[in-house]
């Protein structure tokens, strides 16, 4: 696995109120929602990166107030005018 390292200032764990590594899980978690939330990548690997398997990962937006499927209005507008 790759590793990346990012620097932040030595007082945010105490603001935090974590460690290291559980500051490094979230921040996989938060940038897995983020990119899933744009459409870059797919609900399997939001879960690859973010360290968790699919129904944890689904969980997980659900306790953030995240929407677990995303949804293009457009699309779905052309769809359902082809019905008609």
């Amino acid at each position: 696995m790759t590793h990346i390292d990012v620097e932040l200032p030595e007082k945010i764990f105490s603001v935090l109120h974590c460690s290291p590594r559980e500051l490094g899980k979230e921040m996989q978690l938060a940038a897995a929602v983020q990119w899933y939330q744009q459409g870059r990548i797919s609900q399997e690997w939001a879960a690859k990166i973010s360290g968790m398997d699919r129904t944890d990962f689904l969980l997980a937006l659900a306790r953030m107030g995240k929407d677990s499927f995303q949804v293009d209005f457009d699309d779905l507008d052309r769809e359902l005018a082809r019905d008609r």
